[in-house]
């Protein structure tokens, strides 16, 4: 295990003077050596001497992903080449792949957060933890991967793909922990069944990691109960050096390390930040990168934020689950609709699976929405009138939900895509 109780459970006010000292030292070593934050700062009309206290952080500019790619592929970078150990590429599947530096200190600070994050679920050098998010470029893998070591744990380190030899190795390396995405939770929850094995009953898994895409609370509900595990979200992005914080054993948000990052929630529209416990977008302050600083970063994902002491004894805030990203937000005949609230929905009617697509499309100058959701296999029925009257329960519950009609399509069991890395759940045939 790694557990840091003078950190983890300072006092706040303590921590507020921590945040407070590394954010000025933060801002006046880019105000001295970043011409890209010296520019920023003065763009702003904001000084360093202008930081007199922690709520000042809101007195400097944004950061977003588009000045990552503007500046492609280092000119952010406030390390030298020298000082460089590692590079991680994101994808570029919405544009220009962005390009994050690492110095040893960084690896240090990602791995140490790990460390701290998967303790306080639980898991300690007793524990064999199965890796099964991708390795190389993409950083989940790397990152649990190190901080599982750190605890002292065992490490398989699977990465995605051939799932019967990863669910062999589950059961011969008898594996307690796994971590992947939740869409690849299911789909190996399903393969297992085929090949005649229980994930609950025949292997010794207990714990899910499960992040990288986002997750309602009745989908982990219903696979802790189907695949006996404690499901447990983890947070992080590409960015900000990969996965990073995840929920501690209450399962009631995850613990963002006040000494690593200070957090905001801001109105996606003006910047301004919410009240306490409003949602907006997270935004993100990483206060001891090195290779590449990140300041008042507007990551898209839309939360709320607990600053109160958690349950577990940890003092740091908690960032609630992700239910969405701004610009993942459907606009249904002027109705704001996100995907998790579909899959809250979906998840709450027992007839139906876990897995589900969705189609948006423009018709006669009409937006529509067709959600297509495979039947449960217990409750599928060759009686035309047992799958109609699903098909309007589904229809009702999601007209409730998201205050908008939506065509339903009852797939049968096993019939829509599954997914080893993220999913894909939405096509848009507007943007097409």
């Amino acid at each position: 295990m790694f557990w840091e109780p003078k950190i983890e459970t300072m006092p706040v006010e303590d921590l507020h003077r921590m945040q407070y000292k590394l954010l000025k030292s933060l801002v006046y070593r880019l105000y001295s050596f970043s011409e890209f934050y010296h520019r920023r700062m003065e763009d702003a009309g904001v000084h360093p001497d202008d930081i007199r206290m922690l709520s000042d952080v809101k007195k400097l500019p944004f950061m977003f992903k588009r000045d990552l790619r503007d500046n492609y592929p280092d000119k952010i970078f406030t390390a030298t080449p020298e000082e460089l150990v590692r590079y991680h590429v994101s994808s570029g599947t919405t544009g220009k792949p962005t390009v994050v530096g690492y110095t040893a200190n960084d690896l240090e600070s990602w791995t140490v957060s790990l460390a701290r994050a998967l303790t306080s679920i639980g898991l300690t050098s007793r524990d064999v933890v199965q890796v099964s998010y991708g390795y190389g470029l993409f950083t989940g893998g790397l990152g649990l991967h190190y901080g599982a070591e750190r605890i002292g744990a065992t490490v398989i380190p699977t990465s995605v793909g051939n799932t019967e030899r990863q669910i062999e190795l589950m059961q011969d390396l008898k594996a307690t922990a796994i971590c992947c995405t939740p869409s690849y939770m299911l789909h190996m929850g399903e393969v297992a069944e085929k090949m005649g094995i229980s994930l609950q009953k025949d292997t010794q898994l207990r714990v899910g990691v499960l992040g990288a895409e986002p997750w309602s609370e009745r989908m982990r509900t219903r696979m802790q109960e189907d695949l006996g595990i404690r499901a447990y979200d983890i947070y992080g992005t590409s960015e900000l050096s990969g996965p990073l914080f995840t929920e501690c054993t209450e399962q009631k948000g995850f613990h963002v390390w006040g000494d690593f990052a200070l957090t905001e929630i801001v109105d996606p529209q003006t910047g301004e930040p919410v009240a306490p416990g409003e949602k907006g977008e997270l935004t993100m302050t990483i206060l001891k990168k090195e290779a590449l600083p990140m300041v008042r970063f507007r990551i898209g994902d839309v939360t709320s934020m607990d600053e109160g002491v958690c349950a577990c004894g940890r003092t740091h805030p908690r960032v609630m689950r992700i239910t969405g990203r701004v610009d993942d937000m459907l606009i249904i005949r002027g109705i704001n609709v996100f995907p998790s609230q579909i899959e809250h929905a979906l998840m709450s009617i027992p007839q139906v699976g876990k897995h589900f697509m969705i189609e948006v499309d423009r018709k006669m100058e009409l937006d529509t929405l067709l959600v297509r959701v495979e039947v449960a296999p217990e409750a599928f029925s060759d009686k035309i009138t047992d799958l109609m009257n699903l098909k309007a329960m589904v229809a009702g519950k999601l007209r409730s939900v998201l205050n908008v009609n939506a065509d339903v399509e009852l797939a049968e069991p096993g019939t829509l895509p599954r997914f080893e890395g993220k999913a894909k759940r939405v096509i848009d045939r507007r943007k097409l």
